[in-house]
Parts: structure tokens; C-alpha cells; sequence
């Protein structure tokens, strides 16, 4: 099984705005649906919190923490498509920031269920 990271906006997250927790990043990564192309165990689920600068700091203490480096990291639907967007970065700047962080493959979403 996949192991997997995912990075939710912090922002997104915390305002209600339909995204409890985050249920169906979660259900997606289990039922391999979505951006997952495969039944995947998510190993951390790191919020990234404005102005996003510790967000790669805090996966990585995340990956420390739970002993398990994921094999991918995707960041949240509601990070990718949020309207207005992040005022700070791309969703496409942040995964590359992630990507010369970790070293991991960064995928641009999680689910399509609205």
C-alpha cells in the first residue's frame, strides 16, 4: 500500500468552508479514488498555515515523528482550487518548494467529490 502525505490550507480548513477536517481527503486516499491511483495510507496530515513558510519544516517533522517517509505528498483539493487562492504562493510554487524540501513527488489534489 501507498504511504502518503497530505497538506491541507490551514486557512481553508480552519473557516468551515465544507472542508471538516478533511473527511474526503481522507476517503479518497482510502478508497484510492480521486488523485490517488490506488487504496493509500496516509501517514501525515500537516495543515499549511499562512504565510506557508513552515509547512515543509513541519512535514518533515511530521515524517520524523511517525517513523514513515511517504511515498508521495498531495496537497488538498482545497488548496489547489481555493477561491481566491493563497495570496502568498501557487499551489504549483508550493508543491516545488516541497519537492526540493523532501525529495518526494508532489501531486497537485486530492479528491473530486464536492
Amino acid at each position: 500500500m501507498k504511504k502518503v502525505a497530505i497538506i491541507g490550507c490551514g486557512a481553508y480548513m480552519d473557516s468551515g468552508y465544507g472542508c471538516p477536517g478533511e473527511w474526503r481527503c481522507l476517503k479518497a486516499a482510502q478508497l484510492g479514488e480521486g488523485k490517488f491511483d490506488e487504496p493509500s495510507m496516509v501517514t501525515a496530515l500537516v495543515t499549511c498555515e499562512c504565510p506557508g513558510r513552515t509547512v515543509a519544516p513541519n512535514l518533515g517533522m511530521a515524517m520524523r515523528l511517525s517513523e514513515m517517509k511517504p511515498d508521495v505528498i498531495h496537497l488538498s483539493s482545497c488548496m489547489v482550487g481555493a477561491k481566491p487562492g493563497c495570496p502568498y504562493t501557487s499551489a504549483e510554487e508550493r508543491a516545488k518548494i516541497l519537492e526540493e524540501a523532501t525529495g518526494i513527488k508532489v501531486v497537485l489534489g486530492t479528491h473530486d467529490y464536492h
